[in-house]
């Protein structure tokens, strides 16, 4: 019963945070718009700002999901090979090296963003 009620009660606090983040945002349109603002000052530059966003968490994803498979290979390798506990050793270059894919995804995302 307490996990349907977490459950509940995280669901609530995520659909209160987007009503009132677009609630106030259509608010705040609306009195740009009664104030004699032009309605297109709303567009400008959203199509763009939104597809390098979207790329940029795809490669940053991508890189991540890289870096554990690569993480999972080497401990492979590193248990197979040498007398490494399996224990340690997996965890250890699964963060390891899917931290380097987020670190360079990092970079890479520098360069996305001057790019545009």
């Amino acid at each position: 019963m307490e996990v349907a009620i977490v459950f509940m009660f995280l669901f609530a606090v995520i659909f209160g945070i987007f009503y009132l983040f677009y609630s106030t945002r259509n608010k705040e349109r609306l009195a740009l718009i009664e104030k004699g603002a032009d309605a297109k000052i709303f567009m400008q530059g959203e199509k763009k700002k939104s597809t390098l966003t979207g790329r940029m968490i795809v490669l940053n994803f991508s890189l991540l999901l890289m870096g554990i498979g690569l993480g999972v290979f080497l401990a492979l390798l590193l248990t197979t090979y040498t007398r490494l506990d399996e224990e340690a050793v997996y965890p250890a270059m699964i963060f390891f090296v899917g931290g380097l894919g987020l670190f360079s995804g990092f970079f890479l995302t520098k360069k996305l963003e001057k790019e545009s």
